[in-house]
């Protein structure tokens, strides 16, 4: 993500997000890529926001590494036992064969509709061997700004699936939902974890 309107939200608003998302890593999302990723093994939140999640993971006896493009959402991740977070961009992402698992949890939404396939394209260069993939994102089409200004693109179910399959990755998990988000408004949205 680069998109400075979206960071500069998430930068002033980190705190707040903090709160809202505290017990959303008491999710079955996390629990089953957890599983699905060898014990113990290296894995990457990508897109880590206050690194909720990269805590239950290092907690879980995984190696963590955490990037987000927010420097204020890394400030809080990095604090965190166990967490040793950085500010990168999507774009940073140059690891070939390094990840047990990639967690991409609601964080690709915001970059650039266009270069999604492109991301998931290098994560899955970056996946070991049975490495495992998450993704999280908004359902719908095309791209926007909410009400607040982050920069949003949308995608369906069918077509994550596709992007997911087209880059030799098998589905192993799918669920859908909707929630309420910073912003205030309810979002459908579906998960997705691939196998590599």
């Amino acid at each position: 993500m680069s998109d400075q309107e979206t960071l500069d939200v998430y930068n002033a608003k980190a705190g707040e997000y903090a709160e809202l998302t505290s017990n959303d890593a008491e999710n079955d999302n996390l629990v089953a890529f957890l599983a699905n990723v060898h014990a113990g093994g290296r894995v990457l939140d990508f897109g880590c926001g206050p690194g909720h999640f990269a805590l239950k993971m290092a907690e879980a006896g995984f190696e963590v590494e955490a990037t987000d493009a927010s420097l204020e959402m890394v400030k809080l991740a990095d604090a965190l036992d166990g967490v040793s977070a950085r500010c990168e961009t999507f774009d940073t992402l140059d690891a070939v064969d390094r990840y047990d698992g990639i967690f991409a949890n609601f964080s690709l939404l915001h970059a650039p509709r266009a270069a999604v396939a492109g991301h998931i394209s290098q994560i899955t260069r970056a996946l070991k061997n049975g490495g495992v993939f998450h993704i999280g994102m908004k359902t719908g089409a095309g791209e926007k700004r909410d009400r607040i200004g982050r920069q949003y693109c949308y995608f369906t179910e069918t077509e994550l699936e596709k992007m997911i399959v087209d880059n030799g990755l098998s589905v192993i998990r799918s669920n859908t939902g909707c929630d309420i988000g910073l912003d205030g408004k309810p979002a459908d949205w579906v998960c997705l974890q691939g196998r590599k």
